[in-house]
């Protein structure tokens, strides 16, 4: 099948995966925006996601799309070193059209799995897992609100969750507009367009997080109380 064997279909899932994950941030943004109006709110959210079926089926879904997102961006790494053979530990220069972020993409990702591993231990584990499993935590699963503030008053996960939005962010500024390309979406005219679009779109969505976490730290959470 050509999405698995071919180079151009790997290309193509990469891309398909890789938009419906930045879907999935927006909701998940508007989502956790929540909390900085209302705890009460934000635990009601919680509440109606918590492990009723649709949250589990999109959560299955969801993880499905990350791991087939994940494994095709090793497929292709591991392609594009085994194309570059002896050439791959010359030290060239990096020619200005190519951003950093695509030249670290293997690095970024695994900050960003790593990062995503701690974040489902954090949260998932502690919220849905928790509750379909039948765990006694600290916190009940469903007040998600307490639990994002017990969370950040840890300034290492602070540093952690900080370091973790911005490798997303790069891997997000390149990932976007490349996709856009893969799809044929893009041309001459419009590359340069979706370039300044993803920058302008991701950047608004991980800043966004890093306020989040941020309003968490200094206590600037509850605005409608």
């Amino acid at each position: 099948m050509w999405l698995i064997n071919s180079p151009i279909g790997r290309k193509v899932v990469m891309s398909l995966t890789g938009i419906c994950l930045i879907l999935f941030l927006t909701f998940h943004l508007c989502m956790n925006a929540v909390a900085l109006f209302s705890g009460d709110a934000y635990n009601t959210v919680c509440a109606f996601l918590g492990s009723n079926w649709y949250a589990v089926i999109g959560t299955i879904g969801l993880a499905a799309l990350a791991c087939i997102h994940i494994v095709y961006a090793f497929m292709l790494t591991a392609q594009n070193l085994r194309a570059r053979g002896s050439e791959r530990y010359a030290v060239t220069s990096r020619r200005p059209e190519v951003s950093w972020a695509s030249q670290n993409m293997l690095v970024l990702g695994i900050i960003i799995v790593l990062g995503l591993g701690l974040h489902l231990f954090n949260f998932w584990y502690n919220m849905m897992f928790a509750e379909l499993a039948g765990i006694a935590t600290p916190i009940p699963p469903t007040h998600g609100y307490e639990l994002i503030q017990q969370t950040f008053s840890n300034p290492v996960f602070v540093v952690l969750y900080i370091i973790w939005l911005v490798a997303i962010w790069f891997h997000l500024s390149h990932g976007f507009w490349s996709a856009m390309q893969t799809l044929g979406i893009s041309g001459k005219i419009w590359l340069k367009r979706w370039q300044c679009i993803g920058l302008i779109y991701v950047s608004i969505l991980m800043i966004a997080f890093v306020v989040i976490v941020l309003a968490f730290v200094f206590g600037l959470t509850n605005l409608c109380a």
